[in-house]
Protein backbone atom coordinates (compact mmCIF):
# COMPACT_ATOMS: atom_id res chain seq x y z
CA UNK A 1 0.00 0.00 0.00
CA UNK A 2 1.48 3.17 -1.08
CA UNK A 3 2.12 5.30 1.49
CA UNK A 4 1.62 9.39 0.17
CA UNK A 5 -0.80 11.16 0.11
CA UNK A 6 -0.99 13.96 -3.24
CA UNK A 7 -2.01 17.29 -1.92
CA UNK A 8 -3.87 19.64 -4.29
CA UNK A 9 -4.72 23.20 -3.71
CA UNK A 10 -8.25 24.29 -5.60
CA UNK A 11 -10.26 27.41 -6.27
CA UNK A 12 -12.45 26.66 -9.15
CA UNK A 13 -10.57 24.32 -11.00
CA UNK A 14 -13.70 21.81 -12.44
CA UNK A 15 -11.77 21.64 -16.03
CA UNK A 16 -8.97 20.50 -14.24
CA UNK A 17 -9.54 18.39 -11.06
CA UNK A 18 -10.66 15.35 -12.75
CA UNK A 19 -7.65 14.84 -14.65
CA UNK A 20 -5.05 15.87 -11.49
CA UNK A 21 -7.00 13.13 -9.25
CA UNK A 22 -7.03 10.64 -11.60
CA UNK A 23 -3.58 11.39 -12.19
CA UNK A 24 -2.60 11.40 -8.15
CA UNK A 25 -4.72 8.25 -7.80
CA UNK A 26 -1.75 6.34 -9.60
CA UNK A 27 0.52 6.52 -6.96
CA UNK A 28 -1.20 7.70 -3.82
CA UNK A 29 -2.85 6.09 -1.13
CA UNK A 30 -5.15 9.57 -0.75
CA UNK A 31 -5.74 12.56 -2.61
CA UNK A 32 -6.48 15.68 -0.50
CA UNK A 33 -7.71 18.60 -2.15
CA UNK A 34 -7.61 21.97 -0.24
CA UNK A 35 -10.40 23.86 -1.59
CA UNK A 36 -10.84 27.45 -0.51
CA UNK A 37 -14.19 28.10 -1.89
CA UNK A 38 -14.79 26.91 -4.95
CA UNK A 39 -18.11 27.99 -6.61
CA UNK A 40 -18.11 25.49 -9.47
CA UNK A 41 -18.10 21.73 -9.60
CA UNK A 42 -14.23 21.45 -8.09
CA UNK A 43 -15.60 19.90 -4.86
CA UNK A 44 -18.24 17.70 -6.64
CA UNK A 45 -15.99 16.09 -9.41
CA UNK A 46 -13.63 15.60 -7.18
CA UNK A 47 -15.48 13.54 -4.39
CA UNK A 48 -17.24 11.88 -7.09
CA UNK A 49 -13.51 10.28 -8.53
CA UNK A 50 -12.70 9.49 -4.99
CA UNK A 51 -10.39 12.62 -3.17
CA UNK A 52 -11.22 13.82 0.05
CA UNK A 53 -11.83 17.42 0.17
CA UNK A 54 -11.28 19.58 3.45
CA UNK A 55 -12.22 23.19 3.04
CA UNK A 56 -10.03 26.90 4.23
CA UNK A 57 -11.00 30.25 3.35
CA UNK A 58 -8.53 31.71 1.39
CA UNK A 59 -6.57 34.92 3.01
CA UNK A 60 -4.07 35.46 -0.22
CA UNK A 61 -1.34 33.37 1.78
CA UNK A 62 -0.45 29.89 -0.38
CA UNK A 63 1.94 28.86 2.82
CA UNK A 64 -0.80 28.60 4.96
CA UNK A 65 -2.96 26.67 2.55
CA UNK A 66 0.16 24.11 2.38
CA UNK A 67 0.26 24.02 5.63
CA UNK A 68 -3.02 23.52 6.62
CA UNK A 69 -2.99 20.52 4.56
CA UNK A 70 -0.34 18.92 6.70
CA UNK A 71 -3.16 18.63 9.70
CA UNK A 72 -4.73 16.27 7.53
CA UNK A 73 -2.59 13.86 6.12
CA UNK A 74 -2.42 10.51 7.55
CA UNK A 75 0.65 8.89 5.55
CA UNK A 76 4.45 9.47 6.24
CA UNK A 77 5.07 10.99 2.83
CA UNK A 78 3.33 13.84 1.48
CA UNK A 79 3.43 14.81 -2.58
CA UNK A 80 2.23 18.39 -3.27
CA UNK A 81 0.51 19.09 -6.98
CA UNK A 82 -0.84 22.29 -8.81
CA UNK A 83 -4.36 21.55 -10.32
CA UNK A 84 -2.77 22.17 -13.92
CA UNK A 85 -0.16 19.42 -13.52
CA UNK A 86 0.66 15.66 -14.48
CA UNK A 87 3.02 13.34 -13.66
CA UNK A 88 4.37 11.34 -16.33
CA UNK A 89 5.03 7.64 -16.05
CA UNK A 90 8.47 7.84 -15.36
CA UNK A 91 7.94 10.55 -12.28
CA UNK A 92 4.96 8.24 -10.64
CA UNK A 93 7.55 5.34 -11.02
CA UNK A 94 10.24 7.32 -9.11
CA UNK A 95 7.71 8.29 -6.59
CA UNK A 96 6.60 4.99 -6.11
CA UNK A 97 10.41 3.42 -5.85
CA UNK A 98 11.42 6.63 -3.54
CA UNK A 99 8.52 6.10 -0.69
CA UNK A 100 9.22 2.39 -0.75
CA UNK A 101 12.42 3.11 0.09
CA UNK A 102 11.29 4.77 2.81
CA UNK A 103 14.80 6.83 3.07
CA UNK A 104 14.66 10.38 5.05
CA UNK A 105 14.79 12.83 2.27
CA UNK A 106 13.52 15.09 0.08
CA UNK A 107 12.74 14.90 -3.27
CA UNK A 108 12.67 17.83 -6.31
CA UNK A 109 10.99 17.11 -9.16
CA UNK A 110 11.49 18.72 -13.25
CA UNK A 111 8.65 20.39 -14.17
CA UNK A 112 8.38 21.60 -17.80
CA UNK A 113 5.33 24.12 -19.19
CA UNK A 114 3.08 24.26 -21.87
CA UNK A 115 1.39 27.89 -21.99
CA UNK A 116 -1.01 29.04 -25.11
CA UNK A 117 -0.18 25.71 -26.78
CA UNK A 118 3.12 26.30 -26.32
CA UNK A 119 6.27 24.41 -24.44
CA UNK A 120 8.73 26.36 -23.26
CA UNK A 121 12.08 25.75 -23.54
CA UNK A 122 13.87 29.38 -21.87
CA UNK A 123 12.92 32.79 -20.36
CA UNK A 124 10.19 32.98 -17.23
CA UNK A 125 8.72 29.28 -18.21
CA UNK A 126 11.64 27.45 -18.51
CA UNK A 127 11.86 24.21 -17.83
CA UNK A 128 12.73 24.18 -13.46
CA UNK A 129 12.75 22.17 -10.45
CA UNK A 130 10.17 22.05 -7.69
CA UNK A 131 10.64 20.25 -3.97
CA UNK A 132 7.65 18.37 -4.17
CA UNK A 133 7.71 15.23 -2.25
CA UNK A 134 8.43 15.29 1.64
CA UNK A 135 7.99 13.24 4.93
CA UNK A 136 5.37 14.59 5.82
CA UNK A 137 6.41 15.50 9.83
CA UNK A 138 9.64 17.14 8.05
CA UNK A 139 7.96 20.20 5.96
CA UNK A 140 6.88 23.44 6.57
CA UNK A 141 6.31 26.12 3.92
CA UNK A 142 7.04 30.27 4.08
CA UNK A 143 5.91 32.88 2.04
CA UNK A 144 2.58 33.88 0.89
CA UNK A 145 3.23 33.81 -2.68
CA UNK A 146 5.89 31.79 -4.22
CA UNK A 147 6.05 29.88 -1.76
CA UNK A 148 8.69 27.85 -0.59
CA UNK A 149 9.12 24.66 1.58
CA UNK A 150 11.60 24.46 4.61
CA UNK A 151 12.92 21.08 4.90
CA UNK A 152 16.55 19.94 6.09
CA UNK A 153 16.76 16.63 4.90
CA UNK A 154 18.75 15.67 2.22
CA UNK A 155 17.58 17.03 -1.32
CA UNK A 156 17.55 14.56 -4.17
CA UNK A 157 15.47 14.56 -7.53
CA UNK A 158 13.42 12.14 -9.10
CA UNK A 159 13.56 10.99 -12.88
CA UNK A 160 10.65 11.67 -15.15
CA UNK A 161 9.06 14.85 -14.91
CA UNK A 162 5.42 17.45 -14.84
CA UNK A 163 3.93 18.19 -17.34
CA UNK A 164 2.26 22.45 -16.14
CA UNK A 165 -0.35 22.94 -18.30
CA UNK A 166 0.02 26.98 -17.12
CA UNK A 167 -1.53 29.84 -19.50
CA UNK A 168 -4.77 28.40 -21.42
CA UNK A 169 -5.81 32.40 -22.25
CA UNK A 170 -4.99 35.65 -21.37
CA UNK A 171 -7.82 36.50 -19.06
CA UNK A 172 -6.41 33.61 -16.47
CA UNK A 173 -2.83 35.33 -17.27
CA UNK A 174 -4.18 38.65 -15.87
CA UNK A 175 -6.28 37.43 -13.10
CA UNK A 176 -3.20 35.15 -11.77
CA UNK A 177 -1.17 38.72 -12.37
CA UNK A 178 -3.25 40.59 -10.60
CA UNK A 179 -3.36 38.23 -7.84
CA UNK A 180 -0.28 37.76 -7.52
CA UNK A 181 1.15 41.21 -7.80
CA UNK A 182 -0.97 42.17 -4.80
CA UNK A 183 -0.48 39.23 -2.50
CA UNK A 184 3.25 40.22 -2.99
CA UNK A 185 3.17 44.20 -2.74
CA UNK A 186 1.06 43.60 0.75
CA UNK A 187 3.39 40.95 2.29
CA UNK A 188 6.33 43.57 0.84
CA UNK A 189 4.96 46.22 2.92
CA UNK A 190 4.01 44.32 5.85
CA UNK A 191 7.35 43.39 5.93
CA UNK A 192 8.79 46.34 5.74
CA UNK A 193 10.46 46.75 2.58
CA UNK A 194 10.12 50.42 0.51
CA UNK A 195 10.92 51.15 -2.93
CA UNK A 196 11.03 54.58 -5.00
CA UNK A 197 9.38 55.02 -8.57
CA UNK A 198 12.46 54.65 -10.13
CA UNK A 199 13.39 51.53 -8.20
CA UNK A 200 10.83 50.22 -9.52
CA UNK A 201 11.47 50.72 -13.09
CA UNK A 202 14.93 49.49 -12.92
CA UNK A 203 13.55 46.26 -11.49
CA UNK A 204 11.27 45.68 -14.22
CA UNK A 205 13.95 46.57 -16.91
CA UNK A 206 16.42 44.38 -15.17
CA UNK A 207 13.38 41.63 -15.12
CA UNK A 208 12.80 41.74 -18.85
CA UNK A 209 16.33 41.63 -19.27
CA UNK A 210 16.67 38.86 -16.93
CA UNK A 211 14.05 36.85 -19.14
CA UNK A 212 14.67 37.45 -22.39
CA UNK A 213 18.75 37.74 -23.11
CA UNK A 214 19.71 36.29 -19.64
CA UNK A 215 17.72 33.27 -19.78
CA UNK A 216 17.04 33.47 -23.32
CA UNK A 217 13.56 33.71 -23.56
CA UNK A 218 13.80 35.25 -26.70
CA UNK A 219 14.95 31.57 -28.00
CA UNK A 220 11.27 30.49 -27.61
CA UNK A 221 10.19 33.06 -30.54
CA UNK A 222 7.47 35.55 -30.40
CA UNK A 223 5.52 34.15 -27.36
CA UNK A 224 8.62 34.24 -25.46
CA UNK A 225 9.19 37.58 -26.18
CA UNK A 226 6.03 38.30 -24.93
CA UNK A 227 6.44 36.36 -21.86
CA UNK A 228 9.32 38.18 -21.18
CA UNK A 229 7.19 41.93 -21.96
CA UNK A 230 5.23 40.09 -19.66
CA UNK A 231 7.45 39.49 -16.71
CA UNK A 232 8.31 43.42 -17.64
CA UNK A 233 5.43 44.51 -16.19
CA UNK A 234 4.26 42.09 -13.89
CA UNK A 235 7.48 43.18 -11.92
CA UNK A 236 6.77 46.93 -12.47
CA UNK A 237 3.32 46.35 -11.10
CA UNK A 238 4.30 44.57 -7.90
CA UNK A 239 6.66 47.56 -7.36
CA UNK A 240 4.25 50.25 -8.02
CA UNK A 241 1.95 48.29 -5.70
CA UNK A 242 4.11 48.47 -2.85
CA UNK A 243 4.61 52.27 -4.09
CA UNK A 244 1.03 52.73 -3.78
CA UNK A 245 0.75 51.35 -0.09
CA UNK A 246 3.54 52.77 0.81
CA UNK A 247 1.69 56.61 0.06
CA UNK A 248 -1.25 55.43 1.98
CA UNK A 249 0.73 54.64 4.77
CA UNK A 250 2.46 57.95 4.63
CA UNK A 251 -0.90 59.82 4.61
CA UNK A 252 -2.13 58.25 7.88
Amino acid sequence: MSKVTVVVLTKNEEKNIVAVVQNAKKVAAEVLIVDSGSTDKTVQLAEENGAKVVYRAWDNDFAAQRNFALQHVKTEWVLYLDADERMTDDLLASVKNAVGHDKTCQYSIKRKSVAFGQEFNYGVLKPDFVPRLFKTKNVHWVNKVHEKPMCKDELKVLGGYIEHYTYTGWQQWLNKFDQYTTIWANDAYAKGKRVSLGKAFGHAVFGFIQMAILKKGVLDGGMGLVMSCNHFFYTLMKYLKLLELQRKGDKK
